[in-house]
């Protein structure tokens, strides 16, 4: 028996705060401006995606005590971003990152419910965590939270929010004209939640949505990210590269999954990549290379190479050899507010490793660091790319694709207008919307209230 073909799921990235924007290059607009943000996101609806993403960074990354370049300064708050593209768009998710550290469980449920009825049930929020107290400064308790609980509250913070959204049973309003009755039940939106890490109760305000609650969203690759995921989300971000590893991660994430009392498709898996089109695969590649060494200047590297080095390099030559020198491991660090420099256990072992590749394959330090750095990335003509991604998902390395372009607003056009077409041949992909909420879109079943 022929098994049948997964559907692709398709999100879009709206570039900034990561290390594949090319702010700088002619073709680049405002990461502010909101005709940016309603260009893209017209864009990707009109390719049938499932939603729009939006990261967020509470607090501008810092190297050597400077504003790290790779930053988009100023860039406007998450709701009221995604409120205002609720009123542009009639089909598109719309996902936005905020963080379950820095926040309260009231008032990020309210702010998601509210933009769940205001988009007609097409909201979702991506969950993340942060035991970094240079971030925290911005916060009054310090923000300083261990990393052993950032994982604990994130949950709990996961919990406490639904608790909120099904206060509200879908039958509450009434809104009977000829009675005067509102309220079905004259106790709705009365809750209680407490645990070690929240001792909130009262009456939510903003009735049952029409999602029901909102998709949930996580990032997290370590054992604690994905234990939380199978339990809480209803979809994962990864960023394996190849399709063996995306296979490793999506066996092991779908088998956490049982002891949650769910099932394998009610969670989804999704790596970030980016992608270059050509006319030709050598036309691709050729431009990949291009764009790889916009998004990585001389002075990007040897910054990138401070990270890990921990010290100041500016007096080595991003074309020449690696440091001899050792990294510094300490507590102080010269760069601030980047996951991948929290991530790194073992600056000395890493180091070790990019001398050993950076000798064998003859790089300098900017070569080197346009390998190590690198996206995962679909790089061909458009029958290449529709091909690949297909590939990966057929064969269980993921579920679709978060797709990250490298320019603002106009980088998923040529995705649109050339490799959709073709995914839609194949029968992978929708030719149109089927449903009206972004669970709908997803595939994933509405709560029961």
């Amino acid at each position: 028996m022929t098994k049948q073909q997964k559907q692709i799921r398709l999100g879009a990235h709206f570039p900034g705060v990561n290390n594949t924007t090319v702010w700088s290059d002619p073709a680049a607009g405002s990461h502010i401006a909101f005709d940016s943000f309603r260009r893209f996101a017209r864009t990707a609806e009109r390719g049938r995606f499932d939603f729009l993403f939006l990261a967020e960074g509470l607090r501008l990354r810092e190297h050597q005590g400077r504003i790290h370049d790779l930053d988009v300064v100023g860039r406007p708050d998450t709701f009221a971003v995604l409120a205002a593209l609720a009123g542009v768009t009639d089909h598109i998710g719309l996902a936005g990152t905020i963080n379950a550290t820095f926040n309260e469980p009231y008032d990020v449920a309210r702010k998601f419910a509210t933009l769940d009825h205001l988009s007609r049930g097409r909201a979702a929020w991506n969950v993340v965590t942060s035991s970094d107290a240079f971030t925290g400064e911005n916060f009054r308790r310090g923000g300083y939270l261990d990393q052993s609980d950032r994982y604990t509250r994130a949950q709990s913070f996961v919990r406490a929010a639904r608790t909120l959204w099904d206060s509200w049973a879908d039958q509450d309003v009434v809104a009977d004209h000829a009675s005067g009755r509102f309220l079905g039940d004259p106790h709705a939106g009365a809750y209680a939640y407490r645990d070690r890490h929240f001792d909130i109760g009262g009456r939510f305000n903003v009735p049952r949505s029409p999602q029901g609650r909102p998709v949930i969203f996580q990032a997290g690759d370590s054992p604690e990210g994905r234990d939380f995921a199978a339990a809480e989300a209803d979809a994962i971000f990864t960023r394996h590269s190849t399709l063996e590893a995306g296979q490793e991660f999506y066996r092991d994430v779908k088998r956490r999954l049982p002891q949650h009392g769910r099932s394998a498709d009610d969670l989804l898996i999704l790596p970030g990549v980016t992608f270059v089109i050509g006319d030709t695969d050598d036309d691709a590649q050729e431009l990949a290379g291009v764009i790889r060494r916009q998004q990585v200047s001389g002075q990007t590297a040897i910054n990138v190479l401070e990270q890990l080095w921990n010290r100041d390099l500016s007096a080595y030559d991003p074309d020449g050899p690696l440091p001899d020198v050792d990294p510094l491991v300490g507590e102080e660090l010269l760069a601030q507010g980047r996951a991948s420099v929290r991530r790194t256990t073992d600056a000395l072992g890493t180091a070790q490793r990019w001398r050993e590749k950076a000798a064998a394959e003859g790089l300098s330090i900017r070569d080197l660091v346009i390998e190590v750095t690198g996206r995962q990335s679909f790089v061909g003509s458009p029958l290449t790319v529709a091909s690949q991604l297909n590939h990966f998902v057929q064969h269980d390395a993921c579920d679709g694709f978060i797709l990250v372009p490298h320019l603002t607003p106009h980088g998923l056009d040529e995705f649109v207008d050339r490799v959709v077409p073709l995914l839609q041949e194949r029968g992978v992909y929708r030719t149109d919307y089927e449903g009206s909420t972004l669970r709908d879109h997803l595939g994933l079943t509405r709560p029961v209230s």
